[in-house]
């Protein structure tokens, strides 16, 4: 199918995609040069994901793919392979590198596909420019994929540098709900990441293994260890699965300063995972790594 032109906004500096469903109950807007971030998610007339307004994109890092490295890197200071690297700080008040380097790149839409039962578009970003604190070269490509009652995001890395390098990755969707309040999640999970006072991982503890969590007035930025690869948010208009293809995942859950809203983040690696090891995997020269990630919508 021919690609379409980019859709600019109302002041020009920010071109985006959309998608719609077979029946136009379902609706995507992903904002290409924001790192392909999915900032309008639309399934079966529930509204999922919302524009973060008066919070920008910079403070929330909304739906963004992040990569090299989820969450954070304590002093942006990391050791591999016997070589020391300095990342950018750009969480200046806890001097932590924070959600990778891709979050605010510019992707290429290079497929897009249209079903009797769904429309996709596969998105690129190509990064041939070697920074400081990571020195290779890598392409990642984005798959959104969405039908009337699903969306899947497949992400795949390549790496197209000499070397091998490190990483972990993760997704930092923020929902909706109409009652965040009387919300729950439902996961497998019988540890959890312990957490310094500048969100950096110290190791882990045990819990009682969660049948229900309830998100009632608690403010989070915690991270979980997953036992299965399943997470219901079930909320008072609607239940919706969050699957990940990964056997080994985390889970990390953040309320902001936003009515009703919730991040609930699937991710390969913990805080600080370059440094502790946890979750960090490598890839060699020319291979490649892929994730899916399926949200479905199930109505009461």
């Amino acid at each position: 199918m021919n690609k379409k032109e980019p859709v600019y906004d109302k002041v020009g500096n920010l071109n985006y995609h959309e998608l719609y469903s077979p029946n136009k109950d379902s609706y995507a807007k992903i904002h290409l040069n924001q790192g392909a971030s999915l900032q309008v998610l639309t399934i079966n007339g529930h509204e999922l994901i919302q524009d973060m307004s008066p919070m920008t994109y910079e403070d929330t890092y909304a739906s963004a793919i992040l990569f090299p490295f989820a969450n954070r890197i304590k002093d942006g200071r990391y050791e591999f392979e016997d070589n020391t690297y300095r990342l950018d700080i750009n969480e200046p008040d806890n001097n932590n590198a924070l959600h990778g380097l891709v979050y605010n790149k510019p992707f290429e839409v290079v497929r897009e596909d249209t079903t009797e039962t769904s429309a996709s578009v596969t998105l690129v970003y190509h990064e041939k420019n070697k920074c400081n604190g990571f020195p290779y070269t890598y392409a990642i490509y984005l798959e959104y994929i969405l039908t009337d009652h699903t969306l899947d995001l497949h992400a795949e890395v390549k790496n197209t540098d000499s070397k091998t390098f490190p990483f972990t990755l993760g997704w930092h969707p923020y929902f909706l709900s109409t009652d965040l309040y009387n919300s729950h999640l439902i996961f497998d999970c019988n540890k959890q990441i312990e957490m310094d006072e500048r969100n950096i991982s110290i190791g882990t503890s045990y819990i009682e293994n969660i049948d229900s969590f309830k998100i009632a007035d608690q403010f989070l930025d915690d991270c979980f260890i997953l036992e299965s690869k399943t997470i219901l948010f079930i909320t008072p208009s609607y239940i919706l699965e969050l699957k990940t293809s990964e056997d080994d995942c985390f889970l990390q859950l953040y309320t902001p300063s936003h009515d009703n809203t919730i991040a609930i983040e699937p991710t390969t690696g913990v805080s600080d995972s370059f440094n502790n090891g946890v979750g960090l995997k490598t890839l060699a020269p020319h291979e490649t790594y892929n994730i899916g990630w399926t949200l479905a919508l199930n109505n009461y």
